[in-house]
């Protein structure tokens, strides 16, 4: 008011620090209201939920609490069609102060103070939604994410799989090591997921394969409640920073196509080194509180013994592997990793052969190298007709497709008789992807592939096979390496 002396009210009022409105009302009522005094303000418009709210809205909450305001709208929609759609607002927001003064209590977050050494998270998120493939094919799969709750560190590894412990295993032991300690404990809830579909004894199996592991490294192992996510925060959160940094990289990259597994999985990993950086002032702080790494790794794959049967291969979790058929009858131990089977004959390694996974719908899949079975098809060529794993047995997609357009096109023998052979060339002749150039040519043209043609092509020239003269030596000459030299006759 002493401003309002010398200045106009819009002029006072900015100077004063409030809005000119305000300045404008006191000029009407220089009396100052407090709160309590101020007169309530009235409805400028008639309640749409009178007489509905507290006698139909209010009985549904106090019996089901957890009714979401749109299945109360659309009852309510039901119950009375004369109400306008647009009370949904209205319904919301009233809801919601309902439940604020009449609601159930509801869950408390606890912040924690984190200390450096004590405590590394490890959880999976699922990256199908980023869309890579590799050469051309989608590869649907998740990252295991490993983090130090104080510094931030973070570790990531491709899962083929789902949250299996082999894949635990491996991602931990190599956050683990490129971290070069161990921290005090150990959160997941990853095992707790695997335990779904697993009867009492395979799950005590887990349990205790995940207590050895945390053994050997010396770290604590603990689990937060099944369904509280927000016990495991400090990795949650960070799921979705991680994924949103690889779709902006993969923008930038401008493909999200890779030629292999391994280059997309250097792309991730570059990714993190890149993070991590940021972080390394606390993350060398953090590396001086973590206890040492132990002398070794400790397994990080599954033991499992088969025995390879008379079809060529041997069937392990749902899934058929086909291996050279010399092994037939024996019994094979496999290391079962996340992406891959080493096998053994004894405590020789013999094959390591890329693992698959069985159906979603639990059908049998098949992994199937043509290579092992090229030889037994040449001599009962008609067999590839309704071959149970025809479609895995085709190397590339145009060698499919090819069969396709000859089993049209031919009487069956025949191609099945051109089909073997075209594979024999692509095994003898090593020309697996050259050939398949050749016949995704020919079915752009329309034609049959031409098998004179094609072997003359990629079969080696004999003439331009080198000659070999093989010259021995005389078996006297090892008569002189034998001979004693004068020094040593003397000793």
């Amino acid at each position: 008011m002493r401003l309002r002396r010398t200045d106009a009210p819009a002029a006072a009022a900015a100077k004063a620090g409030f809005s000119p409105a305000t300045a404008y009302r006191l000029e009407q009522d220089p009396r100052s209201l407090s709160p309590q005094d101020r007169p309530r303000r009235s409805r400028r418009r008639p309640d749409p939920l009178a007489g509905v709210f507290e006698e139909e809205i209010v009985p549904l909450l106090e019996a089901s609490p957890t009714l979401r305001p749109i299945a109360l709208f659309e009852e309510l929609m039901r119950r009375r069609p004369d109400l306008p759609p647009s009370i949904r607002r209205t319904l919301e927001r009233r809801v919601r102060a309902w439940r604020a003064v009449n609601g159930p209590e509801r869950d408390v977050v606890f912040r924690q103070v984190q200390v450096p050494g004590r405590l590394g998270l490890s959880d999976f998120t699922d990256a199908a939604a980023l869309g890579v493939t590799i050469a051309g094919v989608d590869l649907p799969h998740r990252l295991y994410h490993f983090r130090l709750a104080y510094s931030g560190f973070e570790h990531a590894h491709v899962v083929l799989g789902g949250e299996r412990f082999v894949a635990l295993a491996e991602g931990l032991q190599d956050a683990l090591w490129a971290l070069g300690g161990v921290p005090e404990e150990h959160r997941s809830d990853s095992l707790s997921a695997a335990f779904r579909n697993l009867d009492r004894s395979a799950a005590d199996d887990l349990t205790r394969r995940y207590a050895a592991l945390c053994e050997h490294y010396g770290m604590t192992p603990t689990r937060n409640n099944p369904g509280v996510a927000h016990e495991n925060g400090a990795i949650e959160g960070p799921h979705g920073h991680l994924k949103r940094a690889l779709e902006d990289a993969l923008l930038l990259r401008g493909s999200r196509d890779f030629t292999t597994l391994e280059l997309y999985r250097q792309f991730v990993a570059e990714l993190v080194s890149r993070r991590n950086r940021h972080r390394q002032a606390r993350i060398e702080a953090e590396r001086a509180a973590l206890k040492p790494l132990p002398v070794r790794r400790t397994d990080d794959f599954e033991i499992v013994s088969v025995l390879v049967t008379s079809s060529g291969g041997f069937t392990l979790r749902r899934v058929f592997y086909s291996v050279p058929s010399r092994l037939i009858g024996h019994r094979l131990r496999v290391h079962l990793y996340d992406d891959r089977l080493e096998l053994f004959l004894g405590g020789s390694p013999i094959l390591r052969l890329p693992r698959g996974h069985s159906d979603p719908r639990g059908r049998h899949n098949h992994v199937i190298d043509y290579r092992h079975v090229i030889h037994a098809l040449r001599r009962k060529p008609m067999a590839l007709l309704h071959l149970v794993y025809r479609d895995q047995l085709f190397p590339r997609e145009a060698y499919r497709r090819t069969f396709d357009r000859l089993v049209d096109r031919l009487e069956a023998r025949a191609a099945c008789r051109l089909m073997v052979a075209l594979l024999a060339l692509a095994h003898e002749g090593s020309c697996e992807a050259e050939l398949a150039e050749c016949l995704a040519e020919d079915l752009a043209a329309k034609r049959i592939p031409d098998l004179g043609a094609l072997r003359r092509r990629f079969a080696p020239a004999l003439e331009s096979l080198p000659e070999v003269h093989v010259r021995l030596g005389s078996l006297g000459d090892y008569d002189a390496l034998l001979a004693p030299t004068g020094p040593e006759v003397n000793a």
